[in-house]
This record gives C-alpha cells, sequence and structure tokens, in this order.
C-alpha cells in the first residue's frame, strides 16, 4: 500500500464534486472548519456546475479531479458530497497521475467506488470519512465527527470500543488485515467491472442508507454469490441508517438479514459500528492494516498517513 504524506498547518486542501451537485449553502458553511484546522481551501471550478443529478459533465467532473492531484500547490482532496455519478468517471481516471502525486483523498457514499478503484489501481490508502455540504457544513455536525480529521495531520492509531457505540458480535474470531469497502450497493455495482472490490483476506466493511431488508438482503446475495463473504478475514458491519420497511408490512429484520449471511461464516463479524451516513461518524482509512476482535469487541485500525 501507498500511504499519503499528512497534513501540516498552513497547507492547502482541493474541493471537488465527483458525483452529485453539492449543497452550496452548507459548501460554504464547512470552509471556516477547515480553516480553523489552520488549512486553505481551493474549491474546484466545476463544483458549482450542474447536469441533470450529476455535478457537471463527466468530463468536467474527470478534469477537477485530475487538476486536484496534479496541483503541487494542492495536499489533499476532500469531496464536497456523495449522490450518483463517480461510477460514470471511473474509465476516463487517469490513475498513473494519482499514483505519481499520492495524497490524501477523503469522502464517503458515492466516493467508495472512487476508493475502490484507486486502491485497485494505485494501491494508495483513502480515507472513508464525513464530506463538506453532507456534513460538516450542517448546524448538527458534532465535535466527535470533527475530531476525525485530526488523523490527517499525524500517524494516529484509531481504536474503536463499545465505549462508542454498543458493538454486537455476529460471528467469533480475530482477524488482521488490510481494511476495504465501504457503501455496499456501490461495492455491488462494482462486481464484473474492473474495479471489482477484492475481499479476499481483508476486512470488509459495509455500511448504507434508505435501504430496505430486502435490498440490504439482495446486495448480501450478490457478495455471497460472487465469493466475496467467504474469501474476507472479516467482516466490519457499519451504520445501515434509515434501513426500515416501507413498502409493505412483512418484512424481515435488518438484524434478520445479517444474521443470515454472517452468522455461519467462520470469521470475526461484528455490527454497530458508525461508519457510514450516520452521526457521530467514525472516519477511517481504506487500505491500511485492521485488527477485528469478538474477544474484545471492537476495531483497531493502523494509521492513513505518513
Amino acid at each position: 500500500m501507498m500511504y499519503p504524506k499528512r497534513l501540516h498547518p498552513g497547507q492547502t486542501v482541493g474541493v471537488i464534486a465527483p458525483a452529485s451537485p453539492p449543497n452550496l449553502k452548507h459548501l460554504h458553511q464547512s470552509i471556516p472548519f477547515l480553516n480553523e484546522l489552520g488549512l486553505h481551501v481551493k474549491i474546484a471550478p466545476h463544483v458549482t456546475s450542474t447536469y441533470g443529478y450529476l455535478a457537471g459533465t463527466d468530463k468536467e467532473r474527470v478534469y477537477d479531479l485530475h487538476m486536484m492531484f496534479a496541483d503541487r500547490d494542492v495536499d489533499a482532496i476532500i469531496c464536497a458530497g456523495g449522490g450518483y455519478g463517480t461510477s460514470r468517471i471511473a474509465d476516463s481516471i487517469n490513475y498513473k497521475l494519482i499514483k505519481q502525486n499520492p495524497k490524501i483523498f477523503w469522502g464517503y457514499s458515492d466516493i467508495t467506488y472512487l476508493h475502490t478503484a484507486i486502491q485497485k489501481k494505485t494501491g494508495l490508502v483513502t480515507f472513508h470519512g464525513p464530506m463538506l455540504s453532507s456534513d460538516v457544513g450542517k448546524e448538527h455536525f458534532d465535535s466527535f465527527s470533527k475530531s476525525m480529521f485530526h488523523q490527517l495531520f499525524q500517524p494516529t492509531l484509531l481504536h474503536y470500543t463499545d465505549a462508542i457505540s454498543p458493538l454486537n458480535v455476529i460471528s467469533d474470531g480475530v482477524a488482521t488485515a488490510r481494511l476495504v469497502g465501504g457503501n455496499l450497493s456501490l461495492l455491488v455495482n462494482s462486481i464484473g467491472s474492473p474495479y471489482e472490490i477484492e475481499t479476499k483476506d481483508k476486512l470488509l466493511f459495509i455500511e448504507d442508507v434508505g435501504e430496505e431488508p430486502y435490498r440490504i438482503d439482495s446486495f448480501l446475495s450478490q457478495l455471497k454469490l460472487s465469493g466475496k463473504l467467504d474469501e474476507a478475514a472479516g467482516i466490519v458491519v457499519g451504520d445501515f441508517n434509515d434501513a426500515e420497511p416501507k413498502k409493505r408490512n412483512e418484512s424481515l429484520t435488518l438484524d434478520q438479514v445479517l444474521h443470515h449471511y454472517f452468522a455461519n461464516l467462520d470469521i470475526p463479524v461484528l455490527s454497530g459500528f458508525k461508519i457510514g451516513h450516520c452521526l457521530p461518524h467514525f472516519a477511517v482509512p481504506l487500505g491500511s492494516k485492521a485488527t477485528l476482535s469478538s474477544l474484545t469487541a471492537s476495531l483497531t485500525i493502523e494509521a492513513g498517513v505518513s
């Protein structure tokens, strides 16, 4: 794996919108937080563009991503928001440019597709964390979630226990491996593509938002049938916000769905992590080595910066 360099006060972060149009009010309200961290902010030229449900055309969004990786004055890249659109641009990205200019890349939700593609093509560790217009710029963004940005300034060992949120053991075990994954629907979307999620001997992290139990069942079925669950060293179940059934009264619960796919795996599987579309939002470096343990009900992740 390739680790990006840590940030220092006085450096610059670039802001891009590689998926859907961000809420510009919330985006601008997020800038003071970055300034408080001692950072300058450079907003890509097409962040305010719209093309239907996309933040500009595919060409414009790729241009902004390339510009920020190529700009020697930009030391980190933070996504304004998610939505939809990153899978459309994966084939147009210059991964050699990213590999030659490794830097912090931060986002989640639809950004999962870019995390997976960049990691597969370059080996760069990237960060699954709260975004500017989606989270940081909103009034209810909490101090714990803000504190997760500190890991970008100093190599930090992250330790998640039930002191942060109640954790549930679905399957017993202990495993140490590199952490991969993100938004479940995007991981499933990658299967069969050149950017297919690789889970062999990895800790697979999953989360999602607004998906009913039958949809989550469908996604997990695809992971199972494609061998992704059997290959994993362990599974970290993050937050599944707004997962209640809506279309019909008869439904399995989310816990029943998770138990069906995970309980009989001979690997550690724990759920309840506040990682995903939630607050607090525990930000994690994808690609870093981590240890998942049912014995201590914990997840420990090595630093994502050098």
